[in-house]
């Protein structure tokens, strides 16, 4: 089957009043919040088009302590689409940037919830920590799979357990993956700036503290492949990009 995947640019919409608070927030909230290099923003839309696809199903059975957490049962969530708007979608600024140093953000957390990886995409800028929290009552290991930066294998036996790591590299992107489980994945993206963010559930994104100026950006999905675009953004203003996914029938 032959993907299509189209892409427009909405253009500038109405100044905001200042924009406090860092880059890198997701549709979901719950981004770190880091000291603005400016006040402009870039909001995103990612749409999917089609047929949502169906994806695969996952045999728990011999975890069942993950299996009761889903009623519909266990899917591997690789194309996540909810009133045709994708999630797990990274996006981040390829040229353009303000002149650093950058300030880094605080740690974000990926949680081993389910026999499964969550969020399943996440950014982080180089030296950022990475808390890896596993909420199942089972073993769980860590294992990322990098090429350019150095990889571990981490063990994770009981629930509650936490570890922290940060990447040294710019690298987009790091497999994650669990050896006990072998359907767990999830990728960072390691940037050496914190101009990122990853579409929420509702498919949206926003990228804040940025200077007026030209940016490029790359929106990239697991299987879906990637996208780029140009967008300007006026001091104190607010543009909106939109994605759009989809496979052809």
């Amino acid at each position: 089957m032959r993907r299509l995947v189209t892409l427009s640019v909405l253009g500038l919409v109405a100044c905001g009043g200042g924009g406090e608070g860092g880059s890198g927030s997701s549709g979901d909230g719950d981004a770190a919040a880091v000291a603005p290099l400016g006040s402009a923003s870039i909001a995103g839309v990612i749409n999917f088009t089609g047929p949502s696809p169906s994806n695969p199903s996952i045999d728990m059975a011999d975890e069942p302590a993950c299996a009761d957490k889903y009623a519909d049962g266990p899917t591997d969530p690789i194309v996540v689409v909810n009133d045709g708007k994708l999630a797990n979608v990274y996006v981040r600024i390829t040229g353009g940037l303000p002149a650093g140093p950058y300030p880094v953000p605080a740690a974000a957390t990926i949680d081993q919830n389910g026999c499964l990886y969550s969020p399943r995409v996440l950014g982080l800028m180089v030296g950022q920590d990475l808390k890896i929290l596993n909420s199942d009552p089972m073993l769980h290991n860590i294992k990322a799979v990098p090429t350019e930066n150095r990889g571990f294998n981490i063990s994770q036996p009981r629930e509650g357990m936490t570890t922290t790591r940060s990447f040294a590299v710019p690298e987009v992107m790091v497999p994650l993956e669990c050896s006990v489980h072998g359907w767990m994945n999830a990728y960072v993206g390691v940037t050496d700036h914190p101009y990122f963010a990853t579409s929420g559930s509702d498919g949206s994104l926003t990228i804040t503290g940025l200077p007026a100026g030209t940016y490029q950006l790359e929106a990239w999905h697991e299987t879906l492949g990637t996208q780029s675009t140009e967008v300007t953004v006026e001091a104190d203003g607010s543009a909106t990009v939109e994605f759009t996914f989809g496979a052809a029938s």
